[in-house]
C-alpha cells in the first residue's frame, strides 16, 4: 500500500458552461441528469440525442437511483456524459455526495461503442477537478472490480494512485493539491 500522491494538475476541466451547471471539457460535456432524461431512462423511452448504445445497464441503475434521490442530480451529483462533436449522451460519472470526512467517491461509464476514445480518463479528470472545488473536499476516490483491469488504467490514466485492494477490489484516490 502507498500513500497518496499529489493531485496532479486536472487541465481537461476547461470551464463551466454559461447556465453554470455543464462541465465542459474539449470533447465532452458533463451536463447534471434533468427530470426528463431521469425518466426516459427509466421508462425506456428512446431519445434522438443518445448514442445507439445508450443507455447501459450502469446509466440504468444511476437513473433510478436519481429518481428515487433528486438531490443526487445536485451540481455535486449525477451527470451525463454528451460527446460535443455530436451532441449524443455516450455514457454518465456522477459523485456519490456527500463527502465521508472530506472524501466522495466516484462513479462513471461510457457505452461501448464510444470506448476507447479517451471520454472516460478526459470525464474523471474533470470531475475530479470540479469535486476540489467543492468546500471540505480533499480526496476524491473511486472502487473498481479487479475483473475490470480496463476501468483501472481510466483511472490512472485520469490521475488517481491505486492505494489498495482485496480479493475483488482496487481502490483508488487523488488528494486535492495545496491551496
Amino acid at each position: 500500500m502507498s500513500s497518496p500522491s499529489s493531485s496532479p494538475s486536472f487541465p481537461s476541466f476547461s470551464s463551466l458552461s454559461s447556465s453554470g451547471t455543464d462541465l465542459l471539457t474539449d470533447r465532452l460535456v458533463l451536463r447534471p441528469w434533468s427530470d426528463a432524461e431521469t425518466t426516459a431512462v427509466v421508462t425506456g423511452t428512446r431519445q434522438p440525442h443518445w448514442a445507439a448504445d445508450f443507455p447501459a445497464d450502469g446509466d440504468r441503475v444511476i437513473a433510478g437511483f436519481t429518481a428515487e434521490h433528486p438531490q443526487a442530480r445536485g451540481p455535486y451529483g449525477q451527470r451525463q456524459i454528451i460527446e460535443r462533436a455530436s451532441g449524443l449522451v455516450v455514457g454518465a460519472i456522477g459523485l456519490f455526495w456527500p463527502p465521508d470526512e472530506g472524501s466522495v467517491e466516484f462513479g462513471y461509464g461510457i457505452v461501448p461503442s464510444r470506448r476507447g476514445r479517451g471520454y472516460a480518463p478526459e470525464a474523471a479528470r474533470a470531475l475530479v477537478a470540479f469535486a476540489f472545488t467543492a468546500p471540505g473536499v480533499h480526496t476524491v476516490c473511486a472502487d473498481v472490480e479487479l475483473s475490470n483491469p480496463a476501468s483501472c488504467r481510466v483511472l490512472e490514466k485520469a490521475g488517481l494512485e491505486r492505494w489498495s485492494s482485496d480479493d475483488k477490489l482496487a481502490r483508488f484516490r487523488v488528494t486535492a493539491p495545496e491551496r
